[in-house]
């Protein structure tokens, strides 16, 4: 069985090219993909050869982690149902190519396991599951039994830096201020406040969530916190981060790092969203045929209108 897939055959270079599909097992469902989304953190690494070393990275490469499609086959061992429509997080399917993370596909082979059932009324917002449920890592391990990690400055009003802020108010916590230069990017908030950093006098922040991987920030945000106040990195960072050790040491500064979501972030932000209490509306703001993906990509990157770029597969013959 062959898919039409997009291909990073080495940095800077893209294609939309056929590869063929390994087979699939009794554990294995078969996806038609409808939509996936264009990563700017982890998928901008790869495409420019920026990515550090880690096993399995090499080129050619598909990319993808933000997919929803429809089940077309499912192994008697899947779990799964023919006809249903389902986020996934990749696919490793791929005969001639690395599957990194293997999503951008027309159809892909994945493990049924490895799927979640979505409703109907999400849509093409499934693929915002990724994103928000590394948005629900960064809040901690149990927003619930410890609200005070939740943040009360989150750095970033792109994708994450929402998702983030939204979920903090779903939980009742109280609403985050958002920091954002980029004039553009200023609109959008829903329930907070989203403002420049040079208009926010404050100096006492408990808990800051920086989502933005901007180099040499964080002085600045050390500034911010208050004593014993903890600061949580959420964001990619690609250079050494490094700090000045006095205004931290005074304030008795904690530092966690939030990395990719867990399997219960993932069932949490399932839950959230099949039942309608996530607000996912807004987010994805511009859309490309999977055929145009070159296009999207450049858009994606580089356009700092463009909140979230998603590829539409059903355009695919």
């Amino acid at each position: 069985m062959k898919t039409l897939a997009v291909v990073f055959e080495q940095p800077e270079q893209l294609s939309v090219r056929t590869l063929e599909l390994v087979p699939a097992t009794d554990a294995d469902v078969i996806v038609e993909m409808r939509w996936s989304g264009i990563s700017t953190g982890t998928e901008k690494l790869l495409f420019t050869g920026r990515m550090p070393p880690f096993p399995g990275l090499g080129y050619p490469l598909v990319p993808g982690y933000e997919g929803v499609g429809t089940i077309t086959q499912a192994g008697s061992e899947s779990g799964r149902a023919v006809g249903e429509l389902v986020y996934v997080s990749g696919s490793r399917g791929f005969t001639e190519a690395r599957g990194l993370f293997g999503g951008s596909a027309s159809l892909v082979v994945v493990p049924g396991a490895k799927t979640v059932v979505l409703s109907r009324e999400l849509g093409e917002r499934g693929t915002l599951f990724a994103l928000a449920a590394t948005a629900h890592h960064a809040l901690g391990d149990d927003p619930v039994a410890h609200p005070e990690q939740m943040p009360q400055l989150i750095v970033g009003h792109g994708a994450l830096g929402r998702l983030i802020a939204r979920l903090v108010v779903l939980y009742g916590a109280p609403a985050p201020t958002v920091w954002e230069t980029n004039p553009i990017r200023m609109e959008g908030g829903r329930g907070y406040t989203v403002v420049h950093p040079d208009e926010d006098p404050r100096r006492d922040y408990r808990t800051i969530c920086d989502v933005s991987g901007a180099d040499g920030l964080l002085d600045t945000l050390i500034e911010r916190l208050a004593p014993g106040g903890e600061i949580c990195l959420a964001g990619f960072y690609t250079v050494p981060v490094q700090f000045t050790f006095p205004p931290a040491f005074l304030r008795e500064a904690r530092f966690r790092i939030a990395a990719q979501w867990k399997e219960q972030d993932l069932r949490a932000i399932a839950a959230f969203a099949n039942s309608g209490s996530l607000d996912l509306d807004g987010l994805i703001t511009h859309r490309e045929p999977a055929a145009r993906a070159a296009d999207a990509y450049a858009t994606a990157f580089g356009d700092p209108r463009c909140v979230k770029m998603i590829l539409n597969w059903r355009t695919v013959a």
